[in-house]
């Protein structure tokens, strides 16, 4: 019985050991502050970091070491803003008609790992069809590879808005979609699309705070929310702990939806200086998605991309919306990162940086923004977002030096999430 206790107990050792990696870095970027430290050592436990050391920590023959002495690593970034389901293409519009779910969801499966080997750990993704909340599921229990997914399952919108899923449809089609398809007419049908979320699985809320640039609708920018649903949306979130987004492209939608409490403004293609200082006052981060802005511009060139109502919208806002980040950083804006990706192709995610810096905005801020600040906009501080103890060990390496050339973010050459490497070019 001892023996086989001594045994059992060695076994557990030895299990244990295999759980703790030393992270050898030759320079990281820990995003506490904008300060360099050379030779460290991560040691992560499990799926958390329990320590970060000075120098390189002789590492006891049974635990794993990972040599990035040569490399920069910095924390996993994360992207506030995909649609992790699909990736725009011709036959998009014609997709949902031909393909169900079970194909939609094989499809994703190759976005989702795309986006984990572009160093994107986390993502929020803030629509589809509920094949979402699968492939979140899937993910975290290991069955595929993605980066950690926060889901708003289905944008919420109001009758013929950008979140009906029915616009374009022929007459016998389009029936009435209300609060379970996440179409809203009122403060009451506001509560209920919300809950109905809560019970299909979702992790944040999402409206369509006006008209957009892709939906099968002529009006790309009017509101289409009053202050009062955006509120009832807001409040019903918040009895299950929701962060709330708001899709805008016109200044008046943004108003109303910084005035109902909402959480972040996605996009923002039109935002005024009035905008602007509303949600400096009411402290609401703002998501560029420059990324989507520029894709569209240049689909819409096509001839037959896009449908024919599209087109317009997209030759309007595409080229703008850089310019409105630029002035919306410069005023103050709480900034998170975000591309609208499936728009934009998965996987392109980091491209986003250099939009953002080429108007001004410091590498470090751009960095910042997909780390501290995105963290900070879904209540996630505690677990993500810097290389400190206690917290998740997602963690990239990259070449060379971003806060230097911010283009060396394009290729990343070591991913780490959750503890397990799950690309490395060693």
């Amino acid at each position: 019985m001892k023996i086989y206790t001594l045994t059992f107990l060695l076994l557990i050792s030895s299990f244990c050991a295999a759980q703790v990696k030393y992270l050898y870095c030759g320079e990281l970027l820990d995003m506490t502050s904008d300060q360099i430290k050379s030779e460290m050592t991560i040691v992560i436990d499990h799926n958390k970091i329990s320590k970060v050391n000075r120098g390189y920590t002789e590492a006891p023959d049974s635990v794993e070491v990972i040599d990035l002495k040569d490399k920069f690593v910095m924390p996993g970034w994360m992207d506030m803003h995909v649609h992790i389901e699909h990736e725009s293409s011709p036959t998009r519009y014609l997709d949902r008609f031909r393909q169900n779910k079970s194909d939609v969801a094989l499809g994703a499966v190759k976005y989702c790992r795309r986006t984990l080997m572009a160093g994107f750990t986390t993502v929020r993704d803030l629509g589809g069809t509920g094949v979402n909340v699968s492939l979140r599921n899937a993910i975290n229990a290991g069955e595929i590879e993605g980066p950690r997914i926060y889901t708003c399952e289905k944008a919420l919108g109001t009758t013929g808005g950008h979140a009906d899923p029915t616009n374009g449809l022929r007459e016998d089609l389009k029936g009435d979609p209300g609060p379970a398809e996440g179409v809203i007419n009122s403060v009451e049908d506001a509560k209920k699309a919300v809950r109905q979320r809560y019970k299909n699985g979702a992790d944040c809320i999402k409206i369509t705070a006006t008209g957009g640039v892709l939906s099968v609708a002529k009006d790309g920018q009017g509101p289409q929310f009053t202050v009062e649903e955006v509120k009832a949306i807001v409040d019903a979130a918040a009895d299950y702990g929701y962060v709330t987004a708001a899709h805008a492209h016109g200044a008046e939608g943004m108003k109303r939806a910084v005035l109902g409490g909402i959480h972040s403004i996605e996009h923002g293609t039109k935002m005024t200086e009035e905008v602007m200082k509303l949600m400096k006052e009411k402290d609401t981060y703002y998501v560029p998605t420059m990324s989507a802005g520029k894709f569209v511009e240049e689909k819409a060139k096509i001839p037959g991309y896009y449908p024919r109502i599209i087109v317009p919208k997209a030759l309007e806002m595409g080229p703008i919306i850089q310019e409105t980040f630029g002035r919306a950083y410069k005023y103050g804006v709480k900034v998170a990162f975000g591309t609208d990706s499936g728009v934009s192709p998965h996987g392109d995610n980091a491209k986003e940086f250099l939009f953002m810096t080429e108007v001004g905005m410091a590498n470090y801020e751009a960095l910042k923004a997909a780390t501290v600040n995105a963290a900070d906009l879904m209540n996630l501080s505690e677990d993500l977002g810097t290389i400190t103890k206690g917290k998740y060990a997602d963690i990239i390496a990259l070449d060379g030096n971003p806060l230097d050339d911010i283009e060396t973010t394009l290729v990343v050459p070591f991913v780490m999430k959750n503890g397990e490497v799950y690309k490395s070019h060693r």
